[in-house]
């Protein structure tokens, strides 16, 4: 918890320039004292050095929350793309069913529609049968009242009126 309150702070406080901490650090040298000058000057350098270590820890600060600012916006997008594709996925399912039952439905009504006419060849085949019986049959009648007339005028002797039809007699 310090350390997010440590990285807010570091985002919204202002960097100061270093230039300006060496120029405050620079105004202690007394000149009443020049010997006392060399350590007042080596206090500055430190100073200057835990600035210098103060600005890069803020900027470190910064950096790590920018990643991790990058790194939450990233796995937020990530996170609503699969959303997207499980979405697409399931609704691309959801028509693929569809399509195949309407698909099934269809192979369904055609293999009955082949059946009903299967069976309309059937029938017709059964009807042109019983009409090539009706046929046979009427040529063998026939064929059997030629034979009786032909024996009948055999034993009576007479000629048929009609011979070969456009013949009169």
């Amino acid at each position: 918890m310090d350390r997010v309150k440590t990285v807010k702070k570091a985002s919204v406080a202002l960097i100061k320039p270093i230039k300006k901490i060496t120029r405050k650090m620079g105004n202690r040298i007394s000149e009443e004292n020049p010997e006392a000058a060399v350590p007042e000057k080596r206090l500055s350098d430190r100073d200057i050095a835990l600035a210098n270590v103060e600005h890069e820890k803020r900027l470190s600060f910064i950096k790590a929350w920018e990643d991790s600012e990058k790194t939450k916006a990233q796995n937020k997008a990530q996170k609503k793309l699969a959303e997207l594709d499980s979405w697409e996925n399931s609704k691309k399912a959801s028509v693929e069913a569809k399509l195949k039952e309407i698909e099934e439905d269809y192979e369904k009504k055609k293999a009955e529609y082949a059946e009903k006419m299967k069976n309309m060849v059937a029938q017709i085949h059964k009807q042109a049968e019983e009409k090539r019986a009706i046929v046979q049959a009427r040529r063998g009648e026939d064929v059997l009242e030629v034979q009786e007339k032909a024996a009948k005028y055999r034993a009576t002797g007479y000629a048929p009126k009609k011979f070969l039809g456009c013949f009169p007699s």
